[in-house]
């Protein structure tokens, strides 16, 4: 997943647009989170977000390949 898609599913999430079926997941994460840990049974793994502004306001996201899911914080 590159950066330009990440980019159009922070846009869609942040417009409420669902995400089309069969595409990557979305998750939603608490507000002003930078780091993420995914828990998979007792192993978790840290997923580093980055900053994507989207129309004037400011989200957090990041993507793990191990669920195929994109992790979304609003931070403002």
């Amino acid at each position: 997943m590159n950066e330009m898609e990440i980019t159009q599913i922070v846009e869609q999430f942040s417009r409420k647009i669902e995400p089309v079926e069969g595409k990557v997941k979305v998750m939603r994460v608490p507000d002003y989170k930078t780091v993420y840990v995914e828990h998979f049974g007792e192993v978790g793994r840290s997923i580093l977000l980055s900053e994507y502004k989207v129309d004037g306001k400011i989200y957090w996201a990041g993507y793990s390949s191990r669920s195929d899911t994109v992790f979304v914080s609003q931070a403002s």
